[in-house]
């Protein structure tokens, strides 16, 4: 059998990668290996770990963040991950290593994988998002893979242009729209009983993080969002918090003290879980904020999205989305926009660009039958020559 190793480190990532698992371990030909790591370990951000072993058995837990969330903290955190997942990979001895994004855990754990001489699969490579240095993870983790897995063909094109052989650059798809296709979503008052809140006239679902290549913009953009906000009538709000990036925690904190203030209309959730997420997709008027659920996913619901600033720019965007500066003055106006009568009748007919689903299978398709012993070698493929 061929050893699989799938690494997650947060919610939203195990959300999207749950269902190749599940493909894994079902199939007779695989073992799948699951390495838990980053966020899922922390009682600030839910210790979402419980949440994979509802549905799986976690082969090895790597403890790795500090309890910060500066610069020097995340450095370190990084350093404590490789040496974790270099020891781990020695002892599971994987066949080949499954990776998805871009964040700082990804790359170490891939970093460890490279030099252990292990191929590596890499989902959702090509993509840009030009405001956080989530940008420069991501297409190193491109050139460090093997096998790649992308979620529109612009983004195959991109990590072809990187030098990658086309023969080994597929495009699926967005991993997000399987899972849409496969769950079995709340009902409105099932969803109400779970969270524990009543949705009103209008509704909002909010996730906002640090634009990571700004500095210390996070807490001022954050309030201009909230005031933004505060405008509004008969609005009633969602808010599920930001990740472990730097200047996160500050983000986490001005959320929990407006929720404090606003408990008749407001609600904050450290990890709502995949379910309870996606099922509120169906109920909200909006994703606002800068999380990337508001370009992967929303347009599959046929609601708005309001993208605010820089850290998504770059990624390819359906019809539903509107893109806001981080002020005050431009987030109203797009909330605006949102609720005009042009702007909801052009949602019904909106397409999403990261496809119609089917990723899990053709992922697993190729997880199986390519052959890994000429994978590590790897030819640059220069375009500029052919």
């Amino acid at each position: 059998m061929r050893k699989v190793c799938v690494i997650t480190g947060t919610r939203a990532e195990y959300g999207l990668l749950c269902y190749l698992m599940r493909a894994i371990e079902a199939d007779p030909e695989l073992e799948l290996q699951i390495i838990a790591t980053g966020m899922h370990f922390s009682p600030e951000f839910g210790l979402t770990y419980k949440e994979i072993e509802k549905d799986f058995t976690i082969t090895k837990k790597i403890e790795m963040l500090l309890s910060s969330d500066t610069p020097v903290g995340i450095s370190k955190s990084m350093g404590l991950a490789q040496i974790s997942f270099a020891e781990s990979f020695e002892e599971l001895k994987p066949d080949l290593v499954v990776v998805l994004g871009d964040r700082f855990e990804i790359f170490s754990a891939t970093s460890a994988a490279m030099i252990a001489r292990i191929p590596i699969a890499h989902l959702h490579g090509g993509e840009t998002t030009e405001g956080a240095f989530d940008e420069s993870i991501r297409h190193s983790i491109t050139k460090m893979s093997h096998l790649h897995f992308t979620a529109a063909e612009e983004y195959r094109d991109r990590v072809i242009q990187l030098g990658e052989h086309p023969n080994r650059v597929f495009n699926v798809g967005g991993m997000g729209i399987d899972a849409i296709k496969r769950i079995t979503l709340l009902s409105k008052e099932e969803l109400e009983k779970s969270i524990d809140f009543t949705f009103g006239t209008k509704n909002l679902l909010v996730t906002f993080h640090p634009v990571t290549l700004e500095n210390h913009t996070a807490s001022y953009q954050f309030q201009e969002l909230l005031d933004a906000l505060d405008t509004l009538e008969d609005t009633h709000i969602i808010f599920t918090k930001a990740n472990s990036d730097t200047d996160g925690r500050n983000i986490n904190t001005m959320i929990d003290t407006y929720v404090s203030k606003n408990t008749h209309k407001a609600i904050a959730f450290t990890s709502m879980g995949q379910l309870r997420y996606l099922s509120a997709l169906q109920f909200v008027d909006a994703v606002v904020g800068n999380s990337s659920s508001g370009l992967l996913e929303a347009p599959s619901f046929k609601i708005g999205t309001i993208n605010i600033g820089d850290r998504q720019c770059g990624r390819l965007k359906a019809d539903s989305v509107i893109d806001s500066a981080p002020n005050q003055e431009a987030i109203r106006t797009s909330l605006t926009k949102l609720y005009t009568p042009e702007f909801q009748h052009q949602l019904a007919t909106c397409t999403n660009p990261y496809g119609e689903g089917g990723a899990v299978e053709k992922i697993i398709h190729t997880l199986k039958h390519t052959a890994l012993d000429d994978l590590l070698k790897k030819s640059f493929y220069d375009i500029g020559l052919r």
